[in-house]
């Protein structure tokens, strides 16, 4: 693909409500940036205030323990923004974001992302309910973190990523394959927990590993698994 076809935002689903004069206007305000895989987008507490729109790649939100353990918060695809949190209060960001894979992303100036919501309730609206989304997922996280052992909260967040790739029947098929290291980041534990957890799960016929990705053969049943520990 050209590179001019490339930096443009009409795969960001925020700006899907704009007419094509009005997003070109947008793109100009813009200044796109290329990341490596693994390359810090970011930092915590920086007192940037852009807001960032993936325009190919992946992209993680993170955040470090004192002891240095990576936390992951949330993963973003081709498509998703971050970053409108500082842009909204002015104060310093609460999350490192890094790419995941080779990226590019685009940069909006707080100042154009107020003129936008301010313009478009449309798009206001939008990012109220990937707040109000923001908001619920932290305090699921926080209950878990607070009330369910190791292997408890990984099966929480294996029963979220199935959610999310539910099909019509009581099935998911996640792929790619989730790592190890990944599920254990976003649960606070072990990779070595992780292997426990959907190790004992396959013995019970509830996940199947295949080779490209990872089967819940019955998400009911995971999610009774965890609403039962969580006394729901």
């Amino acid at each position: 693909m050209p590179e001019n076809k490339m930096e443009d935002l009409s795969n960001i689903d925020l700006m899907l409500a704009l007419k094509s004069a009005e997003r070109q206007k947008v793109e100009k305000a813009c200044s796109f940036k290329r990341y490596d895989a693994h390359e810090q987008i970011i930092d915590r507490q920086s007192e940037s205030t852009d807001v960032y729109f993936v325009i190919l790649g992946t992209v993680r939100v993170v955040n470090y323990s004192l002891s240095g353990r990576e936390i992951t918060l949330d993963d973003m695809n081709e498509g998703g923004y971050f970053g409108e949190l500082s842009a909204l209060d002015g104060a310093p960001r609460s999350a490192s974001v890094m790419a995941l894979t080779d990226c590019l992303v685009a940069a909006l100036p707080q100042e154009q992302f107020l003129n936008l919501l301010e313009k478009h309730s449309s798009i206001s609206l939008k990012v109220m309910k990937s707040l109000a989304r923001i908001v619920r997922t932290s305090t699921d996280r926080i209950m878990d973190l607070s009330t369910l052992a190791a292997n408890n909260r990984v099966q929480a967040d294996l029963l979220r990523l199935a959610r999310n790739h539910l099909d019509d029947g009581n099935k998911a098929e996640i792929s790619p394959i989730p790592m190890h290291s990944d599920i254990a980041s976003r649960a606070s534990t072990t990779r070595e927990t992780v292997a426990r957890v959907l190790n004992d799960l396959a013995r019970r016929n509830v996940v199947e590993r295949l080779k490209d990705s990872l089967v819940v053969l019955d998400v009911e049943l995971l999610s009774n698994m965890v609403e039962e520990v969580r006394g729901e």
